[in-house]
């Protein structure tokens, strides 16, 4: 026997002095309790000091990390930083929307959907982009033929976050399509339908917020921050659009120091 496996580790019971016979063989199966303990204490002294995991990592969970900045927003374009007033009744207006929205959830869960909705797995981002923002602005058509005009067609133009909809979305849901859209924000620009839906599921977030549903409207308000300060055209709806925004989260989700200062 090696003189290594003399020196064991220490005991957690007290085991005495096996009474081995002289042909003690610890690679064969033990034939009676002192010799299952010597063996026992052989594969523990055998064990090293520290043990690396191999892991693969296509099997970790997508993003498993949460990344919280706490940077603020980028300042309204002059003339265009909302007032103090009008924050204050968006946030009303909004506590409105919410309270209305959970009194009625279960009514509105309740309703049929028609039979061109078909809502998409949580865990398919594709496929929430494509029903959200429709395939006009999913695949960045500039405009419909005039076939297309003819009639609203859902799949091209996107489903609007109607009630019957959102309140058939549990809070994972909810995070995960909110996840979806700010991360096609992050690199395009702002649209009717994102505004919609942000709003919507804002709407749809419960307090107090998670981690993840925290950092993630951080960053929304910050990327509404950075396209009004690029907005070259100085379009009043979609400035006023994307105050409303930075607003609610600032204001009604208490992220105060991404509020906009009253002008």
């Amino acid at each position: 026997m090696e003189s290594g496996l003399e020196e064991l580790m220490p005991r957690l019971l007290p085991v005495g002095d096996c009474d081995l016979a002289e042909d003690f063989d610890p690679t064969v199966p033990p034939r009676t309790p002192q010799e299952y303990l010597k063996r026992v204490q052989i594969e523990a002294a055998r064990c090293p000091d520290v043990v690396v995991a191999q892991i693969d990592p296509r099997k970790l969970k997508k993003k498993p990390t949460v990344n919280i900045s706490i940077s603020g927003c980028q300042p309204a374009p002059e003339g265009y930083s909302p007032t103090l007033k009008w924050q204050q009744q968006q946030v009303a207006n909004f506590s409105a929307v919410r309270q209305s929205l959970n009194k009625h959830r279960n009514h509105w869960r309740s309703q049929h959907l028609d039979s061109n909705v078909t809502m998409p797995k949580s865990e398919d981002e594709e496929g929430w982009k494509k029903f959200c923002l429709g395939e006009r602005v999913y695949s960045e058509i500039d405009a419909l033929s005039d076939n297309e005009n003819l009639g609203i067609d859902y799949l091209k133009v996107g489903f609007p976050p109607l009630l019957s909809i959102v309140s058939r979305m549990n809070q994972a849901t909810v995070t995960s399509v909110l996840e979806y859209l700010i991360s096609w924000f992050g690199e395009k620009k702002f649209t009717p339908e994102l505004g919609r839906w942000f709003y919507a599921l804002l709407a749809c977030l419960e307090k107090p917020l998670l981690p993840e549903a925290h950092s993630l409207i951080r960053q929304l308000a910050r990327r509404c921050s950075e396209v009004r300060a690029l907005e070259e055209s100085k379009n009043e709806e979609q400035i006023s659009a994307l105050n409303l925004i930075i607003c609610l989260v600032s204001r009604y989700f208490d992220q105060r120091d991404l509020a906009d200062e009253p002008s």
